[in-house]
């Protein structure tokens, strides 16, 4: 099972570190990480997505919150949240296949940012789920490169 874990910490130098370090050390892999300052620029939020099970992340989810700079980890898997991810794809474009990926992108909400002669770079925001899609179905046409910003994710409000 994937987990997204969100957590508010201090913004200093070596958190990030501690935190990897500490999920690292337990034999966890991290399927994607995300990190920027919150609207309060002494905290930032890190999100990442987590594979295993429920009662072995519940002891790393209680180790992050021992460690100083942590102020409060979220494990949003068990909550109701809203998760988006960014994907910016180059894909080989010519006269032929313009227009069909011009109609792809528009069919997934995705935006083309830049047309050259020989590729165009669509930007795609969605659910992981859908940009495993898009990707999916625009890979025919050629991918030259993706750059994805793995999951961001917010708790929805009770009520």
């Amino acid at each position: 099972m994937k987990h997204i874990i969100s957590m508010l910490v201090e913004n200093r130098p070596g958190v990030l570190a501690r935190v990897i370090g500490l999920i690292s050390g337990r034999g966890y892999n991290i399927d994607s990480l995300n990190v920027a300052p919150t609207q309060d620029i002494t905290t930032s939020r890190i999100t990442m997505t987590v594979p295993g099970d429920d009662h072995v992340l519940e002891q790393v989810t209680k180790q992050l919150n021992k460690l100083v700079d942590v102020i409060k980890v979220f494990d949003l898997t068990k909550e109701k949240y809203i998760d988006r991810e960014l994907a910016m794809v180059k894909v080989c474009a010519s006269t032929k296949n313009r227009s069909a990926l011009i109609e792809l992108a528009a069919l997934f909400r995705a935006e083309n940012v830049s047309v050259q002669n020989k590729a165009m770079i669509i930007q795609m925001v969605g659910t992981t789920d859908a940009v495993d899609n898009f990707l999916e179905l625009i890979k025919p046409h050629g991918i030259v490169e993706v750059s994805r910003t793995g999951v961001i994710a917010v708790g929805k409000a009770e009520g």
